[in-house]
């Protein structure tokens, strides 16, 4: 009986999850290609202009992440991120707010309608008058989400593989900043001139502006915690409440409020204690996109503690504790009347 629920389960949520899949591997998509356009166009002129003007590129970061744009900054990857690094700034797409939106909506509006949803629909009790015990309800929305999870996170990755396959290589635009007419001849022949290329600094280049879909794979699990997490606590909300949209609405209100702290937290020295305690802190794909040793691991700094704790075991240990209070709840909890 639960396979035939499983099955249920996923017609009913084939045609979202084929439009979700679709927009996530489009926007990845288009995001390597904004990155392609930023370091192949933009940067080098900036970077020009800037080294013309005896500046660096650190000098311009500084000034545009700025004030209000600490916030642009927290949201993108903070300080340990390399704009300037094909990779880095690639991976700027796996935790755009847009991403992380169409995640936590997914699991929401999946979560919330699996019970209050069939509960505010009255199909709950033709659904219990089979043969099915209560806690196969959640074990079928559990199987569920192990199907169309990696599937939503695949697809993103197959965006970022397929734009990196319309793109190809990444080759910066020369820049050449011309001495001004009016100046005299003598002083034109002390104008600075660019550095020769050398085959080792093509090949460092070519290191700083390549882009390998490969390398993306490890921040899968990742991803899949977060919407795991979200999903959960969700669930929970479902298995006690009445309504699909009271639920939905409380769920949102918890997940933007977690994000917010987050985000602030990091700007904001009086809030940044509380960032620990939302599920946004221990997303952070990019570190094992990059390739850092401690990337599944994350230090509790903003609790004067030099502790490590993994963040895939606090995603799915929050996604875990949902499913087991909505099954303690939904076990346990009367069935109103349909109005």
């Amino acid at each position: 009986m639960t396979f035939v629920l499983v099955r249920k389960l996923l017609r009913d949520v084939r045609v979202p999850l084929l439009v979700v899949c679709l927009l996530l591997g489009a926007f990845e998509a288009l995001w390597i290609r904004i990155t392609a356009r930023i370091l192949g166009d933009i940067s080098p002129f900036l970077v020009t202009v800037a080294e013309s003007a005896g500046k660096t590129v650190q000098d311009i970061e500084a000034q545009v992440f700025k004030g209000p744009g600490q916030m642009v900054r927290a949201i993108i990857g903070g300080e340990g991120i390399n704009l300037q690094r094909a990779m880095d700034l690639a991976s700027v797409g796996y935790v755009h707010p847009l991403v992380q939106t169409i995640f936590c909506i997914w699991a929401i509006g999946r979560a919330s309608g699996a019970i209050a949803g069939e509960i505010d629909r009255g199909t709950m009790e033709l659904l219990l008058a089979q043969p099915l015990a209560r806690f196969r309800v959640l074990l079928a929305h559990l199987c569920v989400d192990a199907l169309t999870i990696p599937a939503l996170c695949l697809c993103l990755w197959a965006g970022t593989c397929v734009g990196t396959w319309i793109v190809g290589e990444i080759k910066p635009e020369k820049v050449e900043v011309k001495p001004p007419e009016n100046l005299p001849p003598v002083v034109k022949l002390f104008w600075p001139k660019p550095p020769p290329e050398t085959e080792e600094s093509r090949q460092r280049e070519r290191e700083r502006l390549a882009i390998h879909p490969a390398h993306f794979l490890p921040a899968l699990p990742v991803m899949a915690g977060l919407i795991f997490a979200v999903g959960g606590y969700t669930m929970w909300l479902s298995a006690a409440g009445r309504f699909r949209w009271r639920v939905m609405g409380y769920a949102v209100l918890i997940t933007l409020l977690q994000f917010l702290v987050n985000v602030l937290g990091q700007m904001w020295d009086p809030i940044g204690p509380l960032r620990p305690l939302t599920i946004f802190y221990y997303y952070q794909p990019q570190p094992a996109i990059v390739g850092r040793p401690d990337a599944y691991w994350i230090t509790l700094h903003e609790w004067g503690l030099n502790v490590q704790v993994p963040m895939l075991a606090v995603l799915y240990g929050v996604g875990l504790v949902g499913y087991g209070m909505a099954l303690w709840t939904f076990t346990r909890r009367d069935l109103p009347a349909p109005l």
